[in-house]
């Protein structure tokens, strides 16, 4: 029985569905804090179960007969998420899962300038002494991550962010062929796995030109400092917390945290990884 959490998210979904390529569905667990909204998963022969992080007691059943638990990491700030990771291992640990497996980050160090990186260097400590063998899925930095500053770029003309340096942004779609194959026995790897990305950085410029073809119409990419990115997030109501995390992401690229690019994520996957235009394309799907 191979457990997925998060399974009505972006990535859980994704796994799941790549998985039902691989194994049989009843060999397939996913849970959900609103298993309603997994109802699709469970008509397709796949058990589904409540689990929420914050509670522990729901992931004893939850967990069940698992040989396997992917844990996906939460999206939340600050010691809870390390909480709830912690809860989640402990969770599996206890139900006799075999091997955890955990969605970390290519960047993922103790000492890194963007906080989520420092979040899953700390989940990776916790389950390096769980006392189970584990997983930790080194994920390339997610498209979606960087797109969600060109919101309004096809009106403005423009994104304004601070100075950045080269990423190896990588496809959601691509990471969950790859946590799928892994799952299934199509590779092993004892501990953190190399980075799990697409084959070329990036800069934001590069992306804003990219993103310019897309929408047909140029858009210009404008450098501000910290302060006045920070400034301008808090001005739009972001709150202060997620201002920091935002300026810590372009504090990290420019120190190159994220400039890494390694073949693993090709060869787990047995194809090329999506290139910039077709991941841009999944994100503006109104344009060709």
């Amino acid at each position: 029985m191979i457990i997925v959490t998060g399974a009505t998210g972006q990535l859980g979904r994704r796994i799941v569905e790549r998985l039902l390529t691989r194994v049989p569905a009843e060999q397939i667990g996913a849970t959900a804090r609103d298993p309603g909204r997994a109802r699709a998963l469970a008509e397709r022969g796949i058990r589904v179960r409540p689990a929420d992080f914050a509670d522990p007691a729901s992931l004893a059943h939850a967990f069940e007969g698992a040989t396997q638990v992917l844990v996906v990491s939460v999206d939340k700030l600050g010691e809870e998420v390390v909480r709830r990771h912690r809860t989640a291992i402990e969770g599996a640990v206890a139900a006799g899962a075999r091997r955890i497996l955990y969605t970390s980050h290519a960047g993922a160090n103790p000492h890194s300038h963007f906080e989520p990186c420092r979040n899953h260097a700390a989940t990776e400590e916790i389950l390096r002494t769980c006392g189970v063998p584990y997983t930790a899925l080194r994920n390339g930095f997610y498209i979606s991550s960087a797109m969600r500053f060109f919101e309004h770029a096809a009106e403005s003309g423009r994104i304004t962010v601070p100075a950045d340096g080269p990423v190896a942004w990588t496809a959601h779609d691509d990471l969950a062929e790859a946590a799928a194959a892994i799952l299934a026995g199509e590779g092993s790897f004892d501990g953190p796995t190399p980075p799990l990305t697409a084959a070329h950085t990036l800069t934001f410029e590069d992306l804003a030109a990219r993103t310019g073809t897309l929408l047909g119409r140029e858009i210009e990419r404008i450098t501000v400092s910290d302060n006045e990115f920070r400034d301008q997030l808090t001005n739009v109501g972001v709150p202060a917390e997620l201002a920091d995390l935002f300026l810590g992401m372009f504090t990290a690229a420019r120190a190159g945290e994220f400039a890494t690019v390694d073949p693993t994520l090709q060869n787990l996957i047995g194809r090329d990884p999506l290139g910039i235009d077709a991941m841009l394309r999944d994100q503006l799907p109104t344009h060709a």
